[in-house]
């Protein structure tokens, strides 16, 4: 649904106004703005990994442009969890106002204070726990335990004069969790005596009918599919996947292997969990690569990223025969993860590339390696049945996501016109019971490119993939001051033809066409520029089906 909706009238006294940022539509680049009485606070901001049809941005921020000259107003930052689409875009908001409170549970705040000290950023940082209360300005903020696919995630009740708005980050209902923290429905039940007013959910699976399986269940399964393997093992997941780790580290254990961790981030926050007690395990249950490439096939599992196929993460490389670990027949290799929509094709690829190495890859299309970290339509239901909102909102989740979701809320009684399906930068105000969309703020996708953020546009993003998919072609001309080419057209072409003589049939078309143009007075170089790109645009176009970058240089000498 693409519908244009004219900007917000100005926000009134005791209103809470609610804005997404990013996570509407698509996973990741969660962020979500509360706004009452001129304060603001902010849920998550995460980032988004490019797809394909991105080449050379190496994330996607939520868009700030409705906060620039808000910074001042923004008095917290409530983090739900660790993972990097909930907490990636920190460092690039904190450029904009270093001292913003961050809150957060003690894990999550971990997390960030890593990322930001490679950003030589000192946030300003308050650990919170479930069942805690901390009054930011107009806020009211209750913190309550929620399951994940990582330790320590939260939900939290936002109350305000306005209404309260309980956002459950990213959950599931797992039964029977590794870290016995069961999602609090103690907390929720007593939430929806209370009265909400507006339920955020988690949308990620609310097309998937049932419950979500249980994590514990994982576990045998890679101990068995590493019981069975005789050469090296490569397991590849987040790398803030704690439970899968220790899931690996005692799979290893049991079948006497020891676990090197491969990657960066990898390294760095199995590290931090194990500093800080949410990853049981020894020094001696870990090798560093270099002692792991002298131990025997059989004596090691890689612990790695790369699960989604990204280009640069360790599993790609490994594939392409980039990297130190060098995959080879018999090996097995484990995707001990979930596809992110949008990265099916790269997974694919890397799947192949390294079956074609003679690995065995175990993923869960063939295998129980993974489940996921969010609820599905069963655990959603109950959570409508016991909170009874007056209002719904659907957030992280691709579009069919947020509409299986709406469903599900309007099956347990929610009014239709209660149930508010949103995009990124539509503006809701809460005010008397009723959540209601009042219009919507420019959002955009906010590109990082190596150091560069927010100047990569959307064209910059065509030219790249014109040059990626079509090629380039330059031309360069001197003419004298009656448009008579004096030097060239001299034709160059990169990724298009092996041989510039391919272009010797189309270098009088252009000097006829310059001829033409000098004619009729013509006598600007940059309207000469736009003849040539014209005259050899049409001839590729028709004698080789292409439409490569044209860059003509005009010099009048």
């Amino acid at each position: 649904m693409v519908q244009t909706l004219p900007a917000p009238a100005p926000l009134r006294p005791g209103v809470l106004r609610i804005i997404p940022l990013g996570g509407i539509g698509e996973i990741g680049r969660n962020m979500t703005v509360f706004e009452i009485d001129g304060k603001i606070l902010i849920v998550d901001c995460g980032v988004l990994f490019p797809e394909e049809h991105q080449p050379g941005i190496d994330v996607i921020l939520p868009d700030f442009g409705y906060l620039k000259d808000r910074m001042d107003d923004v008095i917290g930052i409530f983090l739900t969890h660790g993972h990097e689409d909930h907490i990636g875009g920190v460092p690039y908001l904190l450029r904009m106002k270093q001292d913003i409170p961050i809150l957060g549970s003690a894990l999550t705040l971990a997390f960030v204070e890593a990322k930001l000290k490679e950003h030589r950023i000192t946030p300003y940082s308050m650990v919170v726990v479930e069942g805690q209360r901390e009054q930011l300005a107009g806020f009211n903020l209750e913190f309550v335990a929620v399951n994940h696919s990582i330790p320590d995630a939260m939900a939290v009740v936002i109350r305000s004069k306005a209404g309260s708005v309980l956002h459950t980050g990213d959950f599931k209902m797992d039964q029977l969790p590794l870290d016995g923290r069961l999602t609090d429905l103690r907390a929720f039940a007593r939430i929806g005596e209370e009265g909400l007013d507006l339920f955020m959910s988690d949308s990620t699976n609310a097309d998937v009918p049932g419950f979500t399986p249980l994590e514990k269940d994982i576990g045998p399964v890679i101990e068995s599919v590493i019981a069975r393997s005789k050469k090296r093992v490569i397991v590849a997941s987040f790398s803030s996947h704690v439970h899968r780790v220790q899931q690996v580290v005692d799979a290893a254990k049991a079948n006497d292997r020891k676990v090197a961790l491969v990657g960066r981030s990898m390294v760095r926050n199995m590290q931090i969990a194990i500093q800080m007690g949410y990853l049981t395990a020894d020094t001696q249950d870990f090798v560093d690569l270099k002692q792991a490439a002298s131990m025997p096939a059989d004596k090691v599992v890689f612990m790695s990223t790369g699960s989604q196929g990204e280009p640069m993460a360790v599993l790609a490389r490994m594939a392409n025969l980039e990297h130190d670990i060098e995959i080879g027949e018999g090996d097995t290799v484990i995707l001990a993860s979930s596809l992110i929509p949008g990265n099916e094709n790269a997974v694919y690829r890397v799947i192949d590339g390294l079956t074609k190495l003679g690995a065995n890859v175990v993923h869960k299309g063939n295998a129980k390696v993974h489940v996921s970290g969010h609820a599905a339509a069963g655990e959603l239901l109950y959570c409508y049945n016991i909170l009874q909102p007056k209002n719904v909102m659907p957030v992280h989740g691709e579009y069919r996501h947020l509409i299986a979701n709406g469903k599900l809320a309007e099956q347990t009684g929610v009014p239709s016109e209660r149930v508010l399906i949103t995009e990124d930068g539509w503006v809701i105000d809460l005010a008397d019971g009723i959540a209601e969309v009042v219009g919507a703020v420019e959002c955009g996708l906010l590109y990082v490119d190596g150091k560069t953020v927010g100047k990569i546009t959307e064209d910059d993003l065509k030219d790249r993939r014109v040059l990626a998919e079509e090629g380039f072609i330059s031309i360069f001309c001197v003419v004298d001051e009656n448009g008579r080419v004096k030097v060239g057209p001299e034709i160059r072409a990169r990724a298009f033809a092996e041989d510039d003589h391919v272009f010797d049939a189309v270098k009088p078309m252009i000097e006829r066409a310059l001829a033409e143009a000098a004619g009729e007075g013509i006598r600007d170089t940059y309207a000469l520029q736009q003849v040539i790109r014209r005259t050899i645009g049409t001839w590729v176009n028709k004698a080789h089906r292409r439409r490569p970058m044209i860059i003509p240089v005009v010099i009048q000498g």
